[in-house]
């Protein structure tokens, strides 16, 4: 039946009452949501420059970068575990004691990225059995207390072959690496994790790895070299160094990480942007690739 002006007007009029009503509803319940306490987690990262030897100066460079990306990007310093053996710093044939720089600076001063970089485990420390430690949570000195609402960032460097990563004296292998993710995803210390891998063969380390949550990148496959970088040119205020200041993937990715905003590039599009710089090896990536749409601020800091 048809309804006459008289009669729509206390509807109309109900039917408008109703859907404020329901709008000032709608509108509290978001606010109250968005005022309530959210569980972001924290970030942790795990640092290793796994040789030594002013031969190999690039190593313990990268990883110092490395570091004072993550102390810049706000990550706590209390959250950071870094391992260098330490001693090219101050090796006789620095012509810049105490100083280690990953790129050249012909006629400048240079950024000295040995300043600041607290070191937790060196020399004799930086062992595979103490790098497990660090990863398991367990063991008397610095070691990650994540938990199953944090983001994990490992970065490694050092020299590898197929199936294996080198310490100063010992090495890690592939299966000794992957069960130690598993145990980690198994005992809830992360809720993602991202790793990057700078070694020869570095991709051998992750083939096969099935493990929710972790997503890695390898500096080359599992058959190739990865290679150092700025070696021709490594001069910095007039002085030549005489080696390789950087190696290439972990200049690629850091480089790039200092030139970007992190918070709106994400782990895809930075692997895009290193794979096409590091052009004398594949950078791959392996594992869980759910998460590539994620911002690098999550797992590098955001500040």
């Amino acid at each position: 039946a048809r309804v006459g002006p008289a009669a729509a007007r206390p509807i109309f009029e109900g039917l408008i009452g109703g859907l404020a009503e329901m709008a000032v509803r709608t509108l509290a319940a978001c606010l109250l949501a968005s005022a309530a306490p959210t569980s972001l987690g924290a970030e942790w990262a795990v640092i290793v420059a796994g040789s030594s030897g002013y031969m190999n100066y690039r190593h313990q460079a990268d990883a110092c970068h490395a570091y004072k990306i993550a102390v810049a990007q706000g990550i706590p310093a209390s959250n950071i575990i870094l391992m260098s053996a330490d001693d090219v710093a101050h090796d006789e044939d620095n012509p810049f004691p105490g100083k280690l720089f990953n790129r050249p600076d012909p006629k400048g001063p240079g950024v000295d990225v040995y300043a600041g970089c607290k070191i937790d485990y060196r020399g004799d420390e930086v062992t595979p059995a103490n790098f497990l430690k660090i990863l398991a949570g367990k063991g008397d000195g610095k070691v990650l207390k994540s938990t199953s609402e944090d983001h994990v960032f490992i970065n490694f460097v050092d020299h590898g072959a197929p199936g294996i990563i080198a310490f100063p004296s010992e090495e890690m292998h592939k299966t000794q690496l992957q069960k130690a993710l598993k145990k980690m995803h198994t005992a809830g210390m992360f809720k993602k994790l991202v790793f990057y891998l700078e070694a020869c063969e570095s991709g051998s380390m992750f083939e096969g790895m099935k493990i929710p949550g972790v997503y890695a990148l390898s500096a080359a496959n599992g058959e190739e070299s990865s290679f150092g970088t700025y070696c021709d040119n490594s001069v910095v205020n007039g002085k030549d160094l005489d080696t390789c200041l950087g190696d290439l993937f972990s200049i690629s990715w850091m480089e790039d990480s200092d030139s970007h905003d992190m918070t709106t590039e994400t782990l895809e599009v930075q692997f895009e942007r290193v794979k096409t710089r590091t052009n004398l090896s594949h950078v791959l990536q392996w594992g869980d690739k759910s998460f590539v749409g994620d911002p690098v601020s999550e797992f590098l800091g955001a500040r």
